[in-house]
């Protein structure tokens, strides 16, 4: 039987290179997204085409009750989730004497409320089956702070510390927890940019690169294989030795 990988905010960026690197290892695909559009369209066909079944979860993790709805969904179609990867995040970036008490919440709730929903409904399943691995995207900028990210920065400081106490939680019964914490990767977000402010911040990154979503992708399946039975509570940062 094909493993199932539940993959929050899967539908573009770096969560749809993660649910394509799953679904070429033959793992059948959860895919979440709030909103209907083109894009979830084309990557829905993109991992189908791999020769995988693909199971369109629509939800909003912010909000408990879909994200129930999101993995009953999953299990009534497959009956299990292998691998529960929280990927689901947005920014609301700006100065907290800018910062409208909403831009905080909301960034809060997306990012951090959102990755506790989802795992708090997932987490049932694997302790009955003993087994399971739940990766959490953080950020560098949860390590090191950045200005004009407040907001953001808490939310993935937190996925940090949810990470690690739960991978005390849940090590006895065989669910592994680790996170992930991207640094400079290209997505849509990052097309806005000025190639001038591109050029200035590869100067700060020793691979002297910006790091792309399949980087990302391949730690978050290394964490999910069998080369990482040993390993929980960790924070793998893919930054390009931007943080050393």
């Amino acid at each position: 039987m094909s493993k199932v990988a539940l993959i929050t905010g899967s539908s573009r960026g770096i969560g749809k290179q993660i649910a394509i690197k799953f679904a070429k290892e033959g793992y059948n695909i959860v895919l979440n997204y709030v909103n209907r559009s083109e894009e979830v369209d084309k990557t829905i066909e993109e991992i189908k085409s791999l020769g995988v079944e693909v199971l369109e979860a629509q939800g909003d993790v912010s909000n408990f009750e879909e994200s129930e709805t999101i993995v009953e969904l999953a299990i009534e179609k497959f009956g299990q989730i292998d691998v529960l990867v929280n990927n689901a995040g947005i920014t609301r970036d700006t100065l907290i004497m800018r910062m409208k008490p909403e831009d905080f919440s909301k960034v809060i709730n997306v990012n951090l409320v959102g990755t506790f929903n989802i795992t708090k409904n997932v987490v049932p399943y694997m302790m009955k089956k003993r087994q399971g691995r739940i990766i959490n995207i953080s950020s560098v900028v949860g390590i090191s702070g950045n200005a004009g990210q407040c907001n953001y920065a808490a939310s993935k400081a937190g996925i940090i510390g949810f990470t690690k106490s739960l991978a005390k939680e849940l090590a006895s019964r065989n669910i592994l927890v680790n996170a992930v914490a991207p640094g400079f990767i290209e997505t849509s977000m990052t097309d806005v940019l000025q190639e001038s402010v591109k050029e200035s911040i590869k100067k700060q990154i020793p691979l002297n690169r910006i790091g792309m979503p399949e980087d990302v992708a391949n730690v978050v399946y290394f964490l999910a294989s069998e080369e990482s039975s040993y390993v929980t509570g960790q924070v793998l940062q893919v930054d390009g030795g931007m943080l050393m």
